[in-house]
Formats: structure tokens, sequence, C-alpha cells
């Protein structure tokens, strides 16, 4: 089976990529067509969500999924932006806040176990910093990543959806484990082997 390496031109800005949207927030970007500056709403999602996770909702599986509902209603049509504001790079860390904080809160809510926890917080995590070591080198992700991957706003609806069921979430853990880890090794690994063919046979002589 081929794979084929994204050695596209980075966007206008990387953040685009950074930002790790899923299909929602790329729907809802599409209707404003880019109209929307990013870093506003996604401060009110994260502030609205902050506030309705301070009053409890985390411990109903019914009232915590207005969090990524509303969320996405909010920061999700800033992704069509070109994010070349000055301040547009700020828009990664409260999407990257809002998504962490709601998984804890949703765990601590249902006692999901650590383990389980860290399992699923890992795998986001290896995926953002995959993320910005392939942007370092120029390498945009696949399309598909983003909806494979569920994006920010999916993984919160998934985890507002089954947080009160830890085997639920192990096996979300487990999924996105093997789509981002599967991603990364075999796009690397056609990079490379990218890199090795574009070197002419004389080089060392």
């Amino acid at each position: 089976m081929s794979v084929t390496v994204h050695m596209v031109p980075v966007p206008r800005s990387p953040i685009i990529a950074y930002r790790d949207d899923g299909g929602l927030a790329r729907t809802m970007g599409a209707v404003v067509a880019g109209q929307l500056p990013p870093l506003p709403p996604a401060i009110a999602g994260a502030f609205v969500g902050g506030v309705l996770l301070a009053v409890g909702v985390a411990k109903s599986p019914t009232l915590s999924i207005f969090v990524p509902v509303v969320a996405v209603l909010l920061a999700g049509p800033g992704s069509s932006h070109a994010h070349d504001g000055r301040l547009d790079w700020l828009t990664v860390p409260v999407l990257r806040l809002m998504e962490y904080g709601f998984v804890l809160a949703v765990a601590l809510a249902w006692a999901v176990p650590w383990p389980v926890v860290f399992a699923l917080l890992g795998a986001v995590l290896f995926h953002h910093y995959d993320l910005v070591q392939r942007m370092r080198q120029r390498v945009y992700p696949p399309r598909w990543l983003g909806t494979a991957g569920l994006g920010w706003e999916g993984r919160m609806l998934v985890v507002a959806l089954v947080g009160a069921v830890p085997a639920l979430v192990l096996l979300l853990a487990i999924y996105l484990w093997g789509v981002f880890l599967w991603e990364s090794v075999t796009c690397w690994a056609a990079a490379t082997d990218s890199d090795e063919a574009a070197v002419p046979a004389d080089a060392g002589e």
C-alpha cells in the first residue's frame, strides 16, 4: 500500500494546522468563509465552557455535552480564517486549554481511573507534538487526519458522551493512539524514503 506524503507549501499561517480542527469546526468555518477572526470567539468559547464546568455540568452526561457544543459554535467559525493577525497564535493554546481542561473535568467528575485519563491525554499530546515537528519540516498533515482524529471539538463531544463509562474512554484512547501513531510512523517513514531517493547516487563520492 502506497503512502502519500503531503510535502505541500505551508499555508499563510501554520496555526491553521496547529488548531487541529475536526469536521465540525471546519464546517462551521466554511459557513463564515474566513470572515470571523479566530481569537475572540475561541476565548469566548473557553470562558463559557469554563463557567459551565464551574457550575458542575461535568457531573451530568446530559448537561456536559453543552460545553463542546458551545465551544464549537463559538470557536469553530474561526477555523477558516487565515490566522495572520499578531495575536492569532494565542488561539491554539486557548483551544488546547479548553480541550485538556474539559477532559480532566469530566474524568474527575466520573472518577475515571488516572491511567485511562493519561492514556487519552497522552494520545492527544503525542498528536499535537507531532504536528509541531512535521510543520517544522513543512510536512502538512493530510486533511483526513483531522477527521479521523475527531478534532478538538469531536474529542470533547465523545468524552462528554462516554465519560461516565471508563471502558469507553479507554477505547477512545486506544483508537486515537492507533490513528495518530500509525499515520505519524507511515508519514515520517515515507518522508525519509523520499529524502533518500532525492540524494544523487554519487553524492558521497
